[in-house]
C-alpha cells in the first residue's frame, strides 16, 4: 500500500471513529458515517454535504452524531457540484426511494436524498456513496426501503435495480431479451461489484 493510500485510509478511519464515539444509536449512524468519513478523505463520488443542502446536513449530523460538528466534512470547495441537467433524474429517484421508505426513522428522508445523488455518478453505487463495501449498501436498502429491496430477488446491481424500478413505472421496458437470464448484458447487472 503507497503511502498516500495509508494516510487516506487513516483519514477515513480518523474521522469515522470520531463519528461512531458519538453516533446516536439510529440504524444509519454506521452508513452515514461511513460516507462522511470516505467524503473527508476524498473518496467517493458525493457531492458537497452528500447531496444535502447544508441545513439538512446540519440536522443529519445532529440526529445522528450530536455534539459532532458539520464541520467535520471541511470545506466543500471541490465538491463535484449535483449537475443541473440531471436535477430532474435525481428528483425522480428520490420520490421512487420515498414512496417505498420504512416509516421508522427520519433520517430515511436524508438517505433517498444521498441514495439519489450518489445514482447520479459514474462507479458502483456503493463506491459512489463512500460505503467500504456492497453489503453496506444492502443492510442500507433492506433498512431504510424494505419494500423496494424485497423487490431485487436476484441481486441486481442497486444502481441498475433502481433505474429499472423508474423505467417499469413509466411502462419503459428497455431489457434486449424476455428475461434478465438470458439477456447479453446479464453480467453488467447481476453479480459482484468489488
Amino acid at each position: 500500500m503507497s503511502t498516500l493510500a495509508r494516510d487516506l485510509t487513516r483519514e477515513v478511519d480518523h474521522v469515522f471513529a470520531r463519528l461512531m464515539v458519538r453516533a446516536a444509536g439510529d440504524g444509519n449512524d454506521r452508513a452515514f458515517a461511513s460516507m462522511i468519513a470516505t467524503r473527508a478523505a476524498g473518496g467517493g463520488a458525493l457531492p458537497a454535504w452528500l447531496g444535502l443542502d447544508q441545513a439538512d446536513f446540519k440536522r443529519l449530523m445532529a440526529h445522528h452524531f450530536p455534539g459532532v460538528s458539520p464541520d467535520v466534512l471541511g470545506s466543500s470547495d471541490g465538491a463535484s457540484p449535483l449537475l443541473g441537467n440531471r436535477l430532474e433524474e435525481r428528483e425522480e429517484l428520490i420520490e421512487l426511494l420515498m414512496t417505498h421508505r420504512a416509516g421508522r426513522s427520519p433520517s430515511e428522508t436524508w438517505m433517498a436524498r444521498v441514495v439519489a445523488s450518489g445514482c447520479l455518478a459514474s462507479d458502483h453505487l456503493w463506491h459512489d456513496l463512500g460505503l467500504w463495501n456492497r453489503a453496506e449498501l444492502t443492510d442500507l436498502m433492506r433498512r431504510n426501503f424494505p419494500e423496494l429491496a424485497a423487490r431485487n430477488v436476484h441481486d441486481m446491481k442497486w444502481k441498475r435495480f433502481l433505474y429499472k424500478q423508474l423505467c417499469e413505472s413509466e411502462g419503459i421496458y428497455v431489457c434486449r431479451a424476455p428475461s434478465c437470464g438470458v439477456c447479453v448484458d446479464y453480467a453488467y447487472c447481476f453479480g459482484p461489484e468489488d
